[in-house]
């Protein structure tokens, strides 16, 4: 089952900042500079923890991630946005084969 997480950080170095922005690209979409709305499947997860741990420093950079529930429930709609939508170019994703 996948889950839709929100996902912020704030990251005190620019490269580490530009590092970690590549790694959310291919996991979910960002909504507003710093934060992403990733649709995840358990193994997923770990991956993204596991990718974004071994760039930042523990000490000056901090990432939050917020569960809102399964995808093809609550989680679907519980997002709401106003104002100018943020534009950015098509990625690809990353292909988890378990």
């Amino acid at each position: 089952m996948r889950s839709r997480y929100i996902v912020c950080y704030d990251i005190a170095n620019p490269k580490r900042w530009r590092q970690v922005y590549r790694i959310m690209r291919g996991f979910g979409d960002p909504l507003q500079y710093s934060v992403f709305r990733c649709d995840l499947s358990a193994t997923e997860r770990v991956l993204l923890l596991m990718a974004v741990t071994e760039v930042i420093n523990q000490r000056e950079d901090r990432i939050m991630l917020v569960d809102v529930g399964p995808v093809d429930g609550r989680g679907r709609t519980c997002i709401e946005a106003l104002g100018k939508p943020l534009e950015v170019a098509p990625t690809e994703r990353i292909t988890v084969v378990v």
